[in-house]
């Protein structure tokens, strides 16, 4: 940069700027700021630091232009950068006080000081434009797939040269047992970029589950063109991997498509992600179809659904319970993965033992509330009765229908239910004064005494301690820990409640104590909600035998 010294002449000037932008890849007007901004600077450092002097490089000719600003004004305090009204009025007739007249100066001589400085600012300023321009250019592309060549290896992190720019691929964010070296090509998931101090930082994984997802829409001209859609990737990187896919064309089968011709569509996938294995599966918008196509290549004889916790059950045949699990738990954590549900597995005799203690449970009920015999305790618990309350309010020809029964015996038996419910009803009521829970909580609607004694025996005696609560403290939660989906269970599990209730009893009584009024209330329902996500509509046909089966690529 010493050539903006004496000897640079105008032409130079423009060639530098043509040159360093080139370089750069910035924008020519860029440099020419920056250097407009280095004279200002070794003006300043000339002509005193005090006054106000903008520098102007013609980009036509190169010629560099010198002034000084003065401010208008009724009275001077500094002559540097102020200017009498009246002698600015020689020069211009119709200046007005708070306007400035430019002063033009002499060009100055770099000498070897000011040119280091100079360049300094240019360097500067060019290395601030190129970070802008880096940032501005990969902000947009997250979520692609970019290819680059290792710079160099840093404690296991790998920094890529992108071309225009550098991005790093962290330790955790590599395939278990990969290894590059400098100069090795390399492709990668662009997940995040950020504004640093150090400048633009662009963050690559090969073990984000969209990564696969990118693979394919590259292996894959049904998904590019939108005629596949991968609905969800669940991976356990460099190991196993689960895609649900769906095709909107029924002529189109979307894992033959993505299989490919003698699987070398998946093929390709595989040796990209050093031979992990890849299960394809069929998406289905019926969730037990979903998780059962999920879990293959094990086969599921039985599922019972629980939509509000997102819980599933799956009884397999006994000698399948391994394959379904797989090794250390991989086949059906990523098949929870994948469905987003939490999937508990039982063998057919386990799911067998537990459904006739769950009988033998409902039965030893109804023998000891109702005063009835066992036959009598096992007929209502065969026909499907699962609680006193059934029996107690069901109409009488459900109980009359029950084989063996006559409208003398349905009678006597629901009257005794009635009865036992009312005990019941006294008892709890009992437990719930001595436990210290008011009366103001108990006129709730749609608190029964059993919840009351439960909330109780939480230490929620008041309709202010209930007040306090949140949804998740009544009907339980569910969080992922160690990778794992959990369910942590409420005060009201025993009692079936709903979110949307738990939310409306909690709302009135905090209505109740004051804490949120009506009209609160009318301005949130009026508060238009976020749209929910388009749900796709097509629907897949069900998998046969064959097209369940695994997927699974050969080692690169």
């Amino acid at each position: 940069m010493a050539q903006l010294g004496v000897s640079a002449n105008r032409l130079e000037l423009l060639q530098i700027a043509d040159a360093v932008a080139r370089e750069k890849s910035i924008d020519k007007a860029v440099v020419i700021e920056a250097m407009e901004d280095a004279i200002q600077k070794a003006a300043k450092s000339r002509y005193g630091s005090e006054n106000e002097i903008r520098a102007q490089i013609d980009v036509e000719t190169g010629e560099i232009n010198l002034a000084r600003l003065l401010e208008v004004v009724n009275e001077i305090t500094n002559d540097a950068t102020e200017i009498g009204i009246t002698e600015a009025r020689k020069r211009n007739p119709a200046a007005q006080a708070g306007d400035f007249i430019s002063e033009p100066l002499p060009p100055i001589e770099f000498g070897r000081i000011a040119a280091q400085n100079a360049k300094q600012v240019i360097v500067q300023k060019v290395r601030d434009a190129e970070r802008e321009r880096q940032y501005e250019e990969f902000k947009d592309r997250i979520g692609d797939i970019v290819s680059g060549i290792v710079k160099r290896v840093e404690y296991g992190n790998v920094v890529v040269d992108l071309g225009r720019g550098e991005a790093v691929v962290r330790r955790d964010e590599m395939l278990p047992r990969e290894n590059f070296r400098n100069g090795d090509r390399i492709r990668a998931y662009v997940y995040d970029v950020r504004r640093e101090q150090r400048g633009p930082q662009i963050f690559l994984s090969r073990t984000h589950p969209q990564f696969m997802n990118k693979l394919f829409s590259q292996e894959v001209p049904e998904i590019y063109d939108g005629i596949i859609t991968i609905m969800s990737v669940a991976r356990d990187p460099g190991s196993r991997a689960k895609i649900g896919v769906v095709s909107k064309d029924s002529s189109i089968d979307p894992i033959g498509a993505c299989v490919g011709m003698r699987g070398s569509r998946v093929q390709a996938v595989v040796n990209e992600l050093q031979g992990e294995k890849i299960d394809i599966i069929q998406w289905s918008p019926d969730a037990a179809t979903f998780i059962v196509n999920a879990l293959a290549p094990a086969e599921v004889v039985k599922v019972v659904l629980d939509e509000d916790a997102e819980r599933i059950e799956v009884a397999v045949p006994d000698d399948q319970l391994s394959l379904a699990i797989g090794r250390r738990g991989q086949n059906v954590r990523l098949a929870s993965q994948l469905t987003g549900w939490d999937i508990d597995i039982l063998t057919e005799a386990e799911e067998s033992e537990r459904r006739q203690a769950e009988f033998l449970e409902r039965s030893n009920t109804f023998v000891n509330a109702l005063d009835v015999d066992e036959m009598i305790g096992q007929l209502l618990a065969s026909e499907g009765f699962t609680s006193v309350e059934e029996v107690a309010f069901v109409p009488l020809e459900e109980v009359v229908d029950i084989e063996g029964f006559d409208e003398e015996t349905a009678t006597e038996i629901q009257a005794r239910a009635k009865e036992y419910l009312e005990k019941l009803d006294t008892e709890l009521d009992a437990k719930r004064k001595e436990l210290g829970v008011g009366d103001e909580l108990a006129e709730f609607e749609g608190l029964t005494k059993a919840m009351l004694v439960a909330l109780g025996e939480d230490g929620i005696k008041t309709a202010e301690d209930f007040a306090g609560c949140v949804p998740d403290d009544l009907v339980g939660w569910s969080e992922r820990v160690d990778g794992e989906l959990k369910r942590f269970d409420g005060l009201f599990k025993p009692f079936g409640m709903q979110a949307a209730e738990a939310e409306a009893l909690i709302m009135a009584a905090r209505l109740k104590v004051g804490w949120v009024t009506e009209d609160d209330l009318a301005a949130d329902d009026e508060t238009p909600g976020e749209e929910d996500a388009a749900e796709t509509t097509e629907t897949a046909a069900p998998l046969d035998d064959e097209e369940k089966t695994t997927v699974e690529g050969e080692s690169a």
